[in-house]
Order: structure tokens, then C-alpha cells, then sequence
């Protein structure tokens, strides 16, 4: 097995949803900078990237957001703790900003991107999607939460999936009602107290035979 497929499995297996935060011990800047931008590169479903990740560094609200979150130490002693937020529903406006973004990005014209632009409003936004729009912004997020608790188990950083919370409570706070997004879920990153006993605990996965199937 080559080096990167062992230094994969091995971070992928000295992960675990941290339940003891050492609140002394904070994530670099340089390793966080690389945490956001793993967030950024997260793919989506058209590309269309129908979320906003909230950075809460502010005590008083983590402390707010705390008995709302089934009194889970982690809000507060965690490094850093990212609410995941999704699109109430998308509109006409999402798609033209996506397809001028691709238009500067890659130097091309914006009309030749028409066919791309009305396959997307045919179907997250006037189709069968838009009805769910949502719940299909939900499923973004958690390929985006996927996405950052490998690339932090990648880089030493522990990280604790969240989704024990109140979202209703989590949108007063965070001042996201009247906006388009919603909280989904969150995740604590930072790094594991001494403590923590389930660091130690053997992690319980079924066979491979039972979860993967070749057909």
C-alpha cells in the first residue's frame, strides 16, 4: 500500500467525534486558512454551492448557543465551531451569479453558458428540485461537512459533528431569520483533552463485505 493510501486510512481511523475539547489549544491560522479553502472546494450539485458556513468566534454567542445545543461542552471549548447553513429555496438570481462566476473565471462568454443556465432553472429552481429546495441545499451541506472532517482528520485536527441543536433557536441567535439560509448543522474543530475516554475506544464499523457491494 502506498504511502498516501496508509497516511489516509490512518488519519481516517485516529478520528473520532471529540467529546472533550482542550479549550487552551487553538487551531493555527495557517492550518485554518487551509480548513476554509477545503470548505470552498467543496463540489456541489451544479455547482451551484447553495450555502454559507458561520464561523462563530464570538464567546457570548457560543455561550448563547449552548443550551441549545443539548448543553454539549464542545460549542464553547472547542477551537473553532463552523453552522452550517442552507438555502431556503433558490431563485433565477442564484443561477445568474453562478454562471457569471464561471464566465469570469474561465474567460468564456456568458451567452455560451445559456444552455447550462436554463437546465439549472428547469430544475432547482422551477422543477422538481426548486419544490425541495431546502432539503436539497441540506444534502450540499453535508457533503461539505464530509469534506472538512476528512481534510481536518487529514491535518491532526479533531472535529465533533454536531447536529444535537436547535436550528430554530440557532437562526434567532445567529440573526439568520428573514435571510435566505437556515442552520443545518455544525461541527466543533479544535483539539482533544487528555481526558477524552472515547479517544481511546476502538472504532465499531460493520465488515466491508456488509456495507460494499459489487454489482
Amino acid at each position: 500500500m502506498s504511502n498516501q493510501n496508509t497516511e489516509l486510512l490512518k488519519a481516517l481511523e485516529w478520528r473520532y467525534a471529540t467529546k472533550i475539547f482542550d479549550a487552551t489549544k487553538k487551531i493555527p491560522a495557517e492550518v485554518w486558512g487551509t480548513l476554509e479553502k477545503a470548505l470552498v472546494l467543496t463540489p456541489t450539485s451544479y455547482g451551484l454551492q447553495p450555502y454559507q458556513f458561520l464561523i462563530v468566534q464570538d464567546p457570548a454567542k457560543r455561550a448563547a448557543l449552548l443550551p441549545h445545543s443539548w448543553g454539549q461542552k464542545q460549542v464553547v471549548d472547542c477551537s473553532h465551531f463552523v453552522v452550517f447553513t442552507a438555502r431556503t429555496d433558490m431563485q433565477e438570481a442564484d443561477v445568474n451569479k453562478l454562471t457569471a462566476r464561471i464566465s469570469a473565471v474561465r474567460s468564456i462568454p456568458v451567452a455560451s453558458l445559456n444552455f447550462y443556465r436554463d437546465m439549472m432553472l428547469s430544475d432547482v429552481v422551477n422543477g422538481p428540485r426548486g419544490k425541495i429546495a431546502h432539503e436539497w441545499a441540506t444534502r450540499q451541506c453535508y457533503i461539505a461537512l464530509g469534506n472538512l472532517m476528512t481534510a481536518a482528520a487529514l491535518l491532526g485536527v479533531d472535529a465533533c459533528p454536531m447536529e444535537g441543536l436547535v436550528p430554530a433557536e440557532y437562526d434567532k441567535i445567529l440573526q439568520l431569520e428573514g435571510t435566505p439560509y437556515k442552520t443545518v448543522v455544525a461541527l466543533a474543530l479544535g483539539y482533544r483533552a487528555a481526558g477524552d475516554k472515547y479517544a481511546s475506544l476502538a472504532k465499531v464499523r460493520y465488515e466491508l463485505s456488509d456495507l460494499v457491494k459489487v454489482v
